[in-house]
């Protein structure tokens, strides 16, 4: 008879979340379930509230990623009061997402994956994890601790807070940075900058080359990718054009507030996520042999669908990942890869931020009155793409909220990897803890 297997909870990601393995009368995958049943509810409940609230509120949606949820908020309310930020006000918001964005990427990568590649897949539980980092690697583990710190320190002593952040407000940023700020910070962004360096290389030596079989096995799909890009294709993550890829490598470019002419949201059964997928490609279909519709954002996605990186050692190592793996990659478990890669670019644009001789400006803020109108707001969020879009009446209160966030861009593809990755692993009925550590893998890969 059929018998489910339930893995429950899945460890070591940003949230809460269970995986259903069906198995056939012979013991092999029939299908496989990645189950959120979290409903937050930000849509509905900040209807009738002030847009100019929103960046400070939305926030709260992720305590790991609040700033990506806060600089989309704010792009979206610049655009409901029709006002476009000082160029200084633009750089201060990019400066402080990329500081938070370091912090973000080397707690995914040595805290959350780096178990089940240092201690091991098969290492039991209870020492395949941050706990058994520690002990392993202690000096590496205190660097991390530091940098994490050193990061927080930043922008709890210039923005007023590293969690749940109220800097940026409409139409600017709420502080000028100082001569004084600015050569406080420049020792710490060559610190992190260097600590990037190691980390790339750390991982290509000693990470990659060792679980090779596993990156091409693992949560493998063809599916297509989203990001964000400039003009000139080069990765932003800030701001720029949305391009949509597909599998084969064919893209189209659109505006941000476009989105809805090219993304649709789907609902199925058994989540409360919903499912977005790229509406000119057809229903989605989350079958294996035939997915339709589905496309991935975060890091990967983003390295396929840019031309280029905005910083030139990230440059340099996208060059050698796609003469590696070419482009679009679809191995999952080069989330981990790029995600460096990235880590990159952040460490040397906060560089290149502190020495722009004009970050010092002290004209930060556009006034800004109440009018009626709609404004979508779009960054690139550590786990993808993140959409704000905001309906706002005639005296500046919320009449109709949408929002699209990395993760749950990212729910069908996740579904499809869990598949994969299930039916890769388990034969004949037989598991283990090892095994089923091999398909929460490739839900890590996806940080969600």
């Amino acid at each position: 008879m059929s018998k489910v297997i339930n893995i429950q909870p899945v460890t070591r990601i940003e949230g809460h979340a269970k995986v259903a393995i069906t198995l056939d009368d012979s013991g092999n995958v029939s299908d496989t379930k990645f189950h959120v049943q979290t409903l937050r509810g930000f849509e509905k409940f900040c209807e009738g509230r002030p847009v100019e609230e929103m960046p400070r509120t939305v926030c709260h949606i992720c305590g790991i990623c609040p700033w990506a949820h806060h600089m989309a908020s704010s792009k979206a309310t610049d655009a409901c009061f029709g006002v476009t930020p000082p160029p200084t006000a633009v750089k201060l918001r990019r400066l402080m997402q990329n500081i938070a964005y370091y912090s973000d990427k080397i707690l995914h990568f040595y805290f959350l994956a780096a178990p089940d590649f240092i201690i091991g897949p098969d290492a039991d539980y209870s020492v395949r994890n941050v706990v058994g980092i520690l002990n392993a690697s202690p000096d590496i583990a205190k660097k991390v601790v530091h940098m994490r710190h050193l990061g927080a320190q930043i922008l709890e002593g210039f923005a007023g807070r590293a969690i749940h952040p109220t800097f940026s407000v409409p139409g600017g940023v709420s502080k000028p940075l100082t001569e004084a700020d600015r050569r406080t910070m420049l020792p710490a962004a060559q610190e992190m900058l260097e600590f990037a360096k190691f980390s790339m290389k750390f991982a290509k030596e000693n990470v990659f080359p060792k679980h090779m079989d596993a990156v091409k096995s693992i949560g493998v799909i063809n599916v297509g990718s989203l990001g964000t890009v400039t003009d000139d294709g080069t990765l932003d993550f800030y701001d720029g054009k949305l391009r949509l890829m597909k599998a084969d490598g064919t893209y189209e470019d659109f505006a941000c507030d476009q989105y809805l002419d090219y993304i649709g949201e789907a609902v199925e059964p058994w989540s409360y996520q919903k499912f977005p997928y790229a509406r000119k490609w057809g229903k989605l279909n989350l079958s294996l042999d035939n997915p339709v519709g589905v496309y991935r954002t975060n890091c990967l996605a983003r390295i396929n669908v840019a031309d280029k990186m905005a910083t030139p050692l990230a440059q340099a190592e996208l060059e050698e990942f796609r003469s590696a793996f070419g482009r679009p990659a679809h191995y999952t478990l080069l989330y981990h890869y790029a995600r460096l890669i990235e880590l990159l670019q952040v460490a040397e644009d906060i560089v290149q931020l502190l020495n722009d001789s004009g970050i010092t400006d002290t004209n930060i803020r556009a006034a800004v009155e109440p009018k009626e109108g709609r404004g979508v707001g779009c960054v690139e969020a550590p786990r993808g793409t993140l959409i704000h879009d905001y309906e706002c009446d005639k005296d500046g209160l919320i009449t109709k909220l949408n929002l699209i966030v990395g993760t749950t861009h990212n729910a069908a593809a996740i579904n499809l990897s869990v598949n994969q990755a299930a039916k890769e692993v388990i034969k004949g009925g037989k598991y283990d803890q090892g095994i089923l550590n091999r398909v929460e893998m490739a839900i890590r890969s996806y940080d969600p």
